[in-house]
């Protein structure tokens, strides 16, 4: 069906291919206005079409998609999207314009050709806005550079990103000192006892807290439930033989400890012991659990695919999964070799309890009876995340670690990035909680690096 003629507030919205490779629905997002597709687009998006990487899966989406929507329509030609409220979208064609982006920046690339196409709809559309929207900041700028109104893909970031940094951890001053001997004595402690009757300040559930008396006369570490609308005593307890050296990380080891918490992000830089303790939580319930999963995405060097780099596949993924293994390693010899724990270990990796390999390999498993550790998830999309945890089965826990200031991926940022996504999302559900590390433990060096270089 062909739109109706559009009113001049009604914007048109150029997608890049980054925008569709993030979120294949993107072009439904854009409530009455109406999207254009340059044909470019479809063409880089058919190098993607093969594969098992999210890149791969958005783009047989899109292409399908589009298919669905165009029915037996024209698609150079403006065709309605489904949907209330929506506006049209269609297909552009290499467009022959005064302006010349590839004459101007004195190269022919895709970028200049998808920035020809938002020319020629400002040539042709005078009465309304052409808006580029791309993932890619340098592409943005060349298209300001044009006098192009150029924007970010919006959908799914996070607004304000100091208010995912707050969560999970309070500190409260100026307790009654009695009632922390309540806590100490009961470990329990209902809240009205610190909040009195009043509603308005109860915190969000799973939240964990220090509570300090008068002039920090006393203090102790405590877990609020909303289920009991109590306070709970945490005591730093280790978990195969790695203690919790502060108070952010005894709340993250007893948020891996806590059967009823099936969902956890830890945050923080490297060095605050994040994937340890993931991986010692998991080591200390192995009997609760089928198999131990850790898994990483890979991002490659210089963006390029692992493929440019010799060797058998193993050999590829290696250094991208070396990290894990020093963890895994560390906790080993906390222990000596002729010990149970120590050998124990060896036998779970052999017998593949414990299982460290690429995100990739994951998709379309079953996630049943599996503690699943997935490091670095800053470096994954919202999607991505959505369909981990979709995937999960009964009695599986999961995990989430990573720094959101610190992505390696291209077109994600500290708001864009799963691992915000998945933090401003659920942080009120009582199967989640989060745990920001703030304090480095690695060593005084890695410390002076974090804090002063």
């Amino acid at each position: 069906m062909v739109k109706k003629a559009a009113t001049p507030s009604r914007k048109i919205f150029v997608l890049d291919t980054s925008v569709i490779l993030y979120d294949h629905q993107s072009i439904m997002n854009f409530a009455e206005h109406d999207v254009v597709i340059p044909i470019t687009v479809l063409e880089e998006l058919d190098q993607f079409k093969k594969g098992n990487d999210t890149k791969n899966f958005e783009a047989r989406g899109f292409i399908r998609l589009l298919d669905k929507l165009s029915k037996d329509q024209m698609i150079q030609h403006w065709t309605a999207l489904n949907g209330k409220n929506k506006g049209s979208f269609k297909v552009m064609m290499n467009p022959e314009n005064a302006l010349n982006a590839n004459e101007i920046f004195g190269e022919e690339k895709n970028d200049h050709k998808i920035l020809n196409a938002a020319l020629s709809l400002k040539q042709t559309e005078i009465n309304r806005k052409v808006i580029l929207v791309s993932k890619d900041i340098n592409l943005r700028l060349k298209a300001k550079s044009l006098d192009i109104l150029a924007e970010d893909y919006e959908t799914g970031k996070i607004k304000n990103i100091s208010e995912i940094e707050n969560t999970g951890k309070e500190t409260l001053e100026n307790i009654n000192p009695e009632t922390i001997n309540d806590l100490y004595e009961h470990s329990t402690l209902e809240a009205k006892a610190i909040f009195g009757r009043s509603k308005k300040n109860i915190p969000q559930n799973n939240t964990y807290f220090i509570l300090k008396g008068v002039s920090n006369s006393a203090s102790i570490l405590a877990f609020f439930q909303a289920s009991d609308n109590s306070f709970h005593k945490i005591s730093k307890t280790k978990a195969y033989n790695i203690n919790p050296k502060n108070a952010e990380q005894a709340f993250a080891l007893h948020a891996i400890l806590d059967p009823n918490i099936k969902l956890v992000s830890i945050q923080g830089v490297a060095g605050t012991g994040k994937t340890l303790l993931a991986l010692a939580g998991a080591l200390e319930q192995r009997s609760n659990f089928k198999q131990i999963f850790l898994a990483r995405p890979i991002v490659p060097l210089s963006n390029k695919d692992i493929g440019y780099l010799p060797g058998d596949i193993k050999s590829k993924l290696n250094p991208y999964m070396e990290p894990l293994w020093d963890n895994l390693k560390f906790i080993q010899n906390q222990y000596k070799e002729s010990d149970k724990e120590y050998q124990r270990i060896t036998e779970m990796v052999n017998q593949e309890k414990l299982v460290i390999q690429p995100l990739a390999y994951i998709r379309g498993r079953s996630l049943s009876n599996i503690f699943f550790i997935v490091d670095e998830a800053q470096n994954l999309t919202p999607h991505e995340v959505k369909t981990i945890i979709s995937r999960a089965g009964e009695n599986t826990k999961i995990i989430f670690t990573g720094d959101v200031f610190q992505i390696d991926t291209p077109y994600l940022d500290s708001q864009s990035n799963g691992l915000s996504y998945l933090i401003d999302r659920v942080r009120k559900h009582p199967l989640y909680a989060h745990i920001k590390l703030e304090k480095g433990e690695r060593s005084e060096l890695a410390n002076l690096a974090n804090d002063l270089l």
